[in-house]
Formats: C-alpha cells, structure tokens, sequence
C-alpha cells in the first residue's frame, strides 16, 4: 500500500525519507503500512483541525487520524486496536496494516527545531515517527504511557538515522518555505 506524502514544495528527497521513516517506525511496532498519508501543513491548518475534531482552539505539531477506528489521535482518544497475537493462533501472525493521516505543522517544526537546539531535519522526524505511533496505536496520556512511547520514539530514530540524515539534506536544499 502506498504512503504518500503532501508537501508545499516538491522534494523526493523528503518524500522519500518521510516514507521509510513511517515504514520503519510501523516495522518497529510489529506493523505494515497500508494507506497513509503524510501531510506538511502550517499551524492555521492545524489548529483548524484541532479545533473540528479535537474541540481545542490551538495549533499542535502534530495530529493523527487513523481511518481504522475512524477517530483522530493526539493524545489518543481512542484505544489501540486489537491484534492477534502469533500465540493466539498456534503460527506467525501477519502484522496488522495501519491505514491513517498524519499532518505535521512546519512553523512548528522550524519553532520548535530552535527551541530544542536540533535540527529541522531532526524535529521533523521526531513529529513524523510521533505521529506514526499514535496510529499505532500508542499514547501518552499518562505518565507511563508517556516514557513508553518517548522511549519508542528514541529507538525509532536511532534506528532510522541514514533517513533524518537523508531529511536534513532534503531540508537544506532549502526546497521547503521558510
């Protein structure tokens, strides 16, 4: 299934390494990408999204919607759902596909790079593999669900870091609006 990417400049680059970036974090979590769509937004998009669907007046960095329960996750709202586990029936399970949105805002992004002291190369990822979780299924409304995904967040950029390299590359060609 395809992942695409949605972006106010043409870059295969990024494309390219926002892709492998969802790909691999769903890998992570024992998934496969169906059809999911990454977005490049700025906040007036975002906070008009939080606002219809989350009922918050405010920009967000990153909002997921995921068409397999057919609710919006930031901060979760609606639980993981279930899968069959390889035990439950006696062979290897096929990973669930993962079908979804995630729309990331770049002025959060570029603020929030500043902010954090990293790159933008760096935070977008960081937004993307956040978001990719949370169509997984993980959340961080409390405190423990919190540490789990920052610590599934770290893993995944760890083990992704030719595709951040390869999104600060794409980001320093300077293709996307400043």
């Amino acid at each position: 299934m395809p992942i695409s990417v949605a972006s106010p400049a043409r870059n295969a680059g990024l494309a390219r390494a926002l892709r492998a970036l969802v790909r691999e974090t769903l890998a992570l979590e024992r998934l496969e990408p169906g059809e999911i769509a990454i977005v490049l937004a700025d906040d007036p998009a975002l906070r008009a999204l939080n606002r219809r669907y989350r009922s918050l007046n405010r920009t967000t960095d990153v909002l997921s919607f995921s068409y397999d329960d057919g609710a919006p996750r930031d901060g979760g709202q609606t639980p993981a759902r279930g899968r069959a586990s390889a035990r439950d029936s006696g062979r290897r399970a096929r990973p669930a596909a993962t079908h979804g949105d995630v729309v990331i805002s770049l002025d959060r992004v570029r603020e929030q790079a500043a902010r954090y002291r990293v790159t933008r190369g760096r935070e977008l990822a960081r937004l993307a593999v956040h978001g990719t979780l949370h169509l997984a299924g993980l959340d961080h409304r409390t405190e423990a669900e919190r540490r789990h995904m920052r610590r599934r967040e770290d893993l995944a950029l760890r083990l992704c870091a030719a595709h951040v390299r390869a999104l600060e590359r794409a980001l320093d060609r300077g293709s996307l609006p400043a």
